[in-house]
């Protein structure tokens, strides 16, 4: 069986997760970069992250049967994947390193070190008091494995969390009941993946039950929210709001968010560290031993989830 993989180092990784020795590996880290015949690909492991334009690549792949991504979200694949071919996605891959994006964006927008970041620049010393988030109230607007890896880590600093997810159970509310949970936040995180339901969630209607101070937090993907909507009410400095991804993204050097002090923004690199590689083609291997002993795989994508 011919398995694609988007890096050597992904391939040297397989081998030394006892992937099956029946598995013959490329590297095919680029669509114009083919190692071989694509016709007899049967199990891909695409780069970590794609542009939709990626997914053309599968009409060349008759024998293809698994996709297995390297990324918590499917949004880019949903719709595209062939039938008789399985998506598969990174759940459990990325809830440490998301999980830790998160805390420290909070962290770092209440005791406010972008603007003491910035003052370091001019020489200033700035001396106030800031915010703490001892106290404060976190909802989390999706509460999968990276939700419930957030929770965790934020569990130390005595703060009260809510869940939310699509559909309610015992201890999570749905969502549908956002609006009657917005206004007690202090902050919001949204890890939600992007799914029809979910593109445009953050609308001005969302904002505008939010809190006069409240904190709202993007780890999830860039069109959840409204970037017009958000925009326009942060410039009003009425809620702050950290970001890892946007709409569109990259966000154009132009953009009005940038320069509003109230906005804090890193380049999706939530998931972007060394642990990734190690992680997602472990995850890769046991795939492939599922796919070959004829058992269910884990993390098959559906509905988008």
């Amino acid at each position: 069986m011919k398995i694609w993989v988007a890096h050597e180092y992904g391939s040297q990784l397989l081998r030394a997760a006892a992937a099956p020795r029946e598995a013959v590996v490329e590297v095919m880290p680029a669509p114009g970069e083919l190692p071989s015949d694509p016709d007899d690909v049967a199990f891909w492991v695409p780069p970590f992250l794609v542009k939709p334009e990626v997914t053309a690549i599968t009409q060349q792949m008759p024998k293809l049967r698994v996709i297995q991504l390297l990324s918590a979200g499917a949004d880019a694949w949903t719709g595209r994947v062939p039938a008789g071919v399985t998506l598969c996605d990174a759940r459990g891959v990325h809830d440490s390193s998301t999980a830790e994006w998160v805390v420290g964006a909070v962290l770092a927008c209440v005791r406010e070190f972008p603007s003491f970041a910035r003052a370091q620049e001019r020489g200033e010393w700035a001396y106030r008091r800031t915010d703490e988030l001892a106290g404060k109230r976190v909802l989390i607007v999706g509460s999968g494995s990276i939700g419930r890896a957030t929770e965790a880590r934020l569990a130390p600093f005595d703060v009260e969390v809510t869940r939310v997810a699509r559909r309610p159970r015992e201890g999570v509310h749905g969502v549908e009941e956002l609006p009657r949970l917005l206004p007690d936040a202090d902050v919001v995180v949204l890890l939600v993946p992007l799914t029809p339901e979910t593109r445009g969630l953050v609308s001005s209607e969302f904002l505008s039950h939010l809190r006069d101070g409240a904190l709202l937090v993007n780890a999830a993907r860039g069109p959840v929210v409204d970037t017009e909507a958000v925009t326009a009410t942060a410039r009003t400095g009425r809620i702050a709001y950290a970001t890892d991804v946007t709409d569109p993204e990259p966000l154009p050097p132009d953009h009005e968010l940038w320069r509003l002090p109230n906005v804090f923004i890193t380049p999706h690199v939530a998931g972007s560290v060394p642990g990734l590689w190690r992680r997602g083609y472990t995850l890769a291997a046991s795939q492939l031993r599922r796919f070959l002993a004829a058992e269910p795989l884990a993390n098959v994508v559906t509905d988008g989830y």
